[in-house]
């Protein structure tokens, strides 16, 4: 039997995509938080806003961060807490759920660490306000697990790129942990890698020229070509019109 993550031809891709993404940003120490429990904190309120907003909200919890501290508030005093992150009266109820859930494991990571991962995940996505990429978040970043995440980012270069990932979540989730050595690590930097690179250049109006992947990319070969053939046709129509007035 062939072992999991090696011997094929999209593994191969998929570990290229990474060593080139790697070699251009390096390692990207991802994800900030100094304890398992900032980074469930981080997992809930970074969704549907920028990062620099979440920053903001855990620099009003001071030194006080921790669930035995969340737990001692109100959701409104916690909704105020953490305004900067946007809609902060969901996400303080969602934050409480989730900490509710935490506490019983003692908010002990081990303890969680000891459970079957599938069991843990299908916990979290019970839990209101936790979607799939929170979880997968939390799993990963805060405990540990081998669980890919998937996000917008991860979609776009699916697509992009020719990867045989199908639509969907799970499928493109599978897909990555399915041709992928199963390693936290490797998990944790690729797709770190993959949002850092959605940010710099596989936007939602690519800009491909100097992209790392491009040599591998489909769409991106294909949109360099466009613009090529753009700038010829529009240096030759600029060449005729000047032929006529000479």
């Amino acid at each position: 039997m062939r072992e999991k993550g090696r011997g094929n031809s999209q593994t191969e891709l998929l570990m290229e995509i990474y060593k080139r993404l790697f070699n251009r940003y390096g390692d990207p120490h991802w994800w900030p938080g100094e304890t398992p429990y900032e980074v469930i904190a981080g997992a809930v309120l970074t969704q549907n806003t920028a990062w620099s907003n979440v920053e903001k909200a855990l620099v009003n919890f001071g030194s006080r961060l921790s669930p035995e501290y969340i737990m001692s508030l109100d959701q409104s005093s916690l909704a105020e807490i953490i305004r900067p992150a946007g809609f902060h009266n969901q996400k303080s109820g969602y934050l409480l759920t989730v900490t509710q859930w935490f506490e019983q494991y003692g908010y002990c990571a081990k303890t969680v660490r000891g459970m079957p991962m599938r069991r843990v995940r299908a916990e979290l996505l019970s839990l209101k306000g936790v979607g799939r990429e929170t979880a997968d978040s939390i799993l990963l970043y805060a405990f540990g697990f081998p669980s890919f995440v998937v996000d917008a980012y991860t979609m776009r270069l699916v697509k992009r790129l020719p990867l045989d990932a199908k639509d969907g979540y799970e499928p493109v989730k599978a897909f990555f942990e399915q041709n992928l050595p199963c390693n936290v690590k490797l998990f944790n930097e690729f797709h770190a890698l993959i949002v850092l690179n959605g940010n710099a250049y596989c936007r939602k109006t690519p800009k491909c020229r100097n992209c790392p992947l491009f040599e591998v990319c489909t769409q991106g070969k294909t949109e360099i070509s466009k613009m090529s053939a753009f700038a010829t046709t529009k240096k030759s129509l600029n060449s005729k019109a000047f032929s006529s007035f000479s």
